[in-house]
């Protein structure tokens, strides 16, 4: 890879700002030494959006540690919506989390737009949302879901040892809007969901409807910062209020999380929110 050249200050005299160059050495980045995502393997798949054009995913699978390569053991599998960034964190703290024996091995699966640019392919305005009379580009969810059920977790349940009974989503802001409308109106087959600060600020009415019918609902895990933006707190604890003692066959806890912001709870969310499935 090619680097810039590296501004070095040497001195400052008279307001001006003396600066050398000095060009650096030519180095590939050293992955394998990152042990922390090591046994990441990729893979990119695409859908075709209702105008036509394709939308492309970028697929980030880790494995567990010493991962049994026979094909008899099978493994809890974690999906992570906004995996290029919330992947290389999670995947690292995982391999923390594993040492202090606070989850079981796991396969970990980022799902990556590639991109934070909307302009350059990131969807996740649409596919993490339900309607909204606002935002006329939300309202993906149900393809978004039928993206993630119909190829996306077939893949993977071909390429690697998943078990089926134990898949998990985990998503933030809007995509804990998503993990709340596959838990509530949704059909994807995940085990539980973990849904950190959702964001549901320009849809709530929605999220006050009637549960669908289902056999299998995921278990639900949920996470409200105390310092969480007023425009997403707000709603988020009005839902809560909306639902609380209803719908008790749906396994659910809602945790009020003090000294937290919207992108501080993440961490908390997901180990303890792993740590409450697993539960012996």
């Amino acid at each position: 890879m090619k680097f810039p050249n590296i501004v070095k200050i040497i001195g400052i005299s008279s307001g001006l700002l003396f600066c050398s160059a000095a060009l650096a050495d030519e180095q590939k980045v050293a992955w394998d030494k990152l042990f922390g995502l090591r046994n990441v393997e990729y893979m990119q798949m695409e859908t075709v959006k209702p105008d036509g054009k394709n939308q492309a995913y970028h697929i980030f699978v880790r494995l567990p540690d010493n991962a049994d390569t026979t094909g008899k053991t099978q493994y809890p599998t974690l999906y992570m919506l906004d995996g290029g960034a919330n992947f290389p964190l999670f995947a690292s703290y995982y391999h923390y989390l594993r040492f202090m024996e606070d989850v079981p091995p796991m396969i970990l699966v980022g799902i990556s737009y590639g991109t934070q640019d909307w302009r350059k392919g990131n969807a996740r305005s649409a596919d993490y949302t339900a309607p909204s009379t606002e935002n006329a580009h939300w309202g993906g969810a149900p393809r978004f879901e039928k993206f993630i059920v119909e190829k996306l977790m077939p893949k993977l349940q071909k390429s690697y040892p998943v078990d089926s009974k134990k898949q998990i989503l985990f998503g933030q802001s809007i995509g804990g809007q998503f993990g709340l409308y596959t838990s509530m109106y949704g059909n994807a087959p995940f085990y539980a969901v973990i849904a950190t600060n959702p964001a549901l600020h320009r849809n709530l009415d929605f999220f006050k409807r009637p549960l669908v019918k289902r056999t299998d609902r995921p278990k639900t895990y949920i996470v409200s910062a105390e310092f969480d933006a007023e425009r997403f707190r707000g709603p988020a604890l009005d839902w809560q209020k909306h639902w609380e003692g209803k719908s008790t066959e749906w396994n659910r806890v809602f945790i009020d999380l003090p000294a937290h912001n919207h992108l501080s709870a993440n961490p908390h969310a997901f180990r303890n929110g792993l740590k409450w499935l697993f539960a012996k």
